[in-house]
């Protein structure tokens, strides 16, 4: 995967309880980040990537470089995906919130900022819930937790047959692991404007779904293992929160974005973007890159 990565970025490893975590961070002197030292206090910007099929951290690869000379920027494919350890495992929503927090503790000196996206952000917020001390900020990008508010979002084949083991595998295999499937997935469901999609980003998505045992962490979250009702936790957040929402996200609308938000005013802003879906950072980064940095600048005033 990291031939899909910016020039000047290079891999790091960390180990976690469920594995080895890839990231990717800037290695060269272009950056002005390859300089920093392990004991400077500079701050992190954590970006963790979104759940389904042949998701890693590429995702956010168009948005990250703009950071890479003011942040230690660390970019990790969540265990199960990309090129991180894919344990076989009925994967559950402690799993991420426990590796995500060993990866945050072992490579941020200070509390970090992270950049979430969907159901990760959603688990982001659970996080900070419980460990506000690992966060300085959040900036999460349609934060869903696919049972939000009572109401299912997402599941689009019944469970029972999902869990059926050789349906899994021709689901997987259908699904995830052709080009032509990848690619319409992006075109129709992530993505509002179809010409958006690029053949890297095909070629990206599909690298990652081949990964040996890759199916594990992608069955689970269609199954709705790791789905759960946001709207329990997201009272509780006290970490300046930022939402992005692409207003034409299917799944998770923005009304649902709006809903979520507002029970928490104090911790929360929300900002609509026009014209993207569900991966705004992928489909229109400069956009993303923009109101990331406006934003961040807000932390330190």
């Amino acid at each position: 995967m990291l031939q899909f990565q910016p020039p000047g970025f290079g891999q790091g490893v960390v180990q976690t309880s469920l594995g080895l975590m890839v990231y990717y961070t800037p290695v060269d002197p272009m950056w002005a980040a390859a300089a920093f030292q392990p004991d400077e206090d500079i701050p992190s910007l954590v970006f963790l990537h979104n759940f389904g099929g042949g998701a890693s951290a590429y995702e956010w690869s168009k948005v990250y470089p703009a950071f890479a000379n003011d942040y230690r920027v660390l970019a990790p494919d969540l265990i199960g995906w990309g090129q991180s350890t894919h344990p076989v495992r009925n994967y559950q929503i402690d799993d991420y919130l426990t590796t995500i927090a060993e990866f945050i503790q072992k490579t941020c000196r200070q509390r970090a900022i992270a950049v979430a996206s969907s159901l990760t952000a959603a688990l982001a917020i659970r996080l900070a819930v419980q460990q506000p001390d690992l966060f300085q900020a959040l900036f999460l990008v349609c934060p869903a937790g696919f049972d939000d508010f009572g109401q299912g979002a997402g599941r689009r084949l019944p469970l029972q047959l999902i869990g059926l083991p050789l349906l899994n595998d021709l689901i997987y295999t259908v699904g995830a692991q052709n080009e032509l499937a990848v690619r319409n997935f992006l075109q129709q469901f992530l993505f509002a404007k179809p010409n958006r999609v690029t053949e890297e980003m095909v070629a990206a998505y599909l690298a990652s779904a081949q990964q040996p045992n890759a199916k594990y962490a992608a069955l689970a979250f269609l199954q709705g293992e790791l789905y759960f009702d946001l709207s329990l936790y997201i009272q509780q957040l006290t970490v300046p929160t930022v939402i992005f929402w692409g207003e034409a996200a299917q799944f998770t609308p923005l009304a649902l974005g709006r809903r979520l938000a507002q029970l928490n005013p104090q911790a929360i802003r929300i900002q609509a973007i026009a014209s993207t879906g569900v991966l705004p950072h992928l489909e229109t980064p400069e956009v993303v890159i923009g109101l990331l940095q406006l934003y961040l600048q807000t932390l330190s005033t």
